[in-house]
């Protein structure tokens, strides 16, 4: 709970001093905010790690893995920040990150007794597609953020407010080869992701694993039409954004609704 905590500290600090750069009140030089923000990342992970791996055995919560999500998607952000001008996403995703890790934290600490254990340990190929899966959604996590913030961009610009919103975020051009760049990165890893959940898990509906996938596969079908689309037919601007959101809200669905569900309200 102490190094959880430790990270919300620090993914508030890493947002306040961000936003002192961006309105000039700071240094603008980076390395600063990566430290920052590379220690509050560090201790989700650590944090990540302590409440799967447990003395009893390996704990896929709801919680848990949510942190985890939290951990990759900001770590993917943070490093992938160096080749592209992304780290303005932090200013949204770090205090988000911070109210999930709270929440996930007291939730954990409120049930440690009760949250179940999957296994002792898991096979390596197990392993493997959980690693996938979380990959996956980060990244297209990251993307539904990326569509959110293009629209309002597209927004302001539509109806001339521009301000410094524009100064803060890259060209709408710039944003939208990112957004694609994440989406195919995400939609290979969620195909990866259905492949090996087909092949490794035995027990499929015995594992509560079929409306998972039934929604998973949604939300893959969305991603492929809208990949095709803009492959065939140069699809851009708000189509893009509403495929986009389409397809993560269907995943959205897959993981969070179905894990809600078993564990918030079938449990009671």
């Amino acid at each position: 709970m102490l190094i959880a905590t430790t990270s919300i500290m620090f993914y508030l600090i890493a947002t306040i001093y961000h936003a002192l750069q961006l309105s000039d009140k700071v240094n603008k030089s980076p390395f600063i905010l990566f430290v920052i923000a590379g220690i509050a990342i560090i201790l989700n992970g650590y944090a990540c790690f302590q409440w799967i791996l447990t003395d009893e055995g390996i704990v896929f919560s709801l919680a848990s893995m949510t942190a985890v999500i939290v951990f990759t998607v900001n770590f993917i952000v943070l490093v992938g920040s160096f080749r592209r001008q992304s780290q303005n996403l932090l200013l949204v995703l770090f205090p988000l990150s911070a109210l999930i890790l709270s929440i996930a934290t007291t939730t954990i600490t409120m049930k440690a007794k009760s949250i179940e254990i999957l296994s002792p340990s898991i096979s390596s190929q197990v392993g493997f597609h959980v690693f996938v899966s979380i990959l996956s959604y980060s990244l297209l996590t990251i993307a539904a953020f990326q569509a959110l913030f293009l629209a309002l961009q597209e927004w302001r610009l539509r109806h001339k407010h521009f301000g410094s919103f524009s100064e803060i975020f890259p060209s709408i051009q710039t944003m939208e080869s990112l957004l694609f760049e994440i989406l195919w990165a995400g939609f290979a890893l969620l195909t990866l992701s259905l492949g090996t959940g087909l092949v490794f898990f035995e027990d499929f509906f015995g594992q509560h694993l079929a409306h998972k996938t039934f929604f998973s596969l949604f939300s893959w079908v969305f991603f492929a039409i809208l990949l095709w689309g803009r492959h065939a037919k140069g699809w851009r601007g708000k189509t893009a954004i509403r495929w986009t959101l389409a397809g993560f809200s269907f995943l959205f669905v897959a993981y969070w609704g179905t894990k809600f569900i078993l564990e918030i309200v079938l449990s009671k």
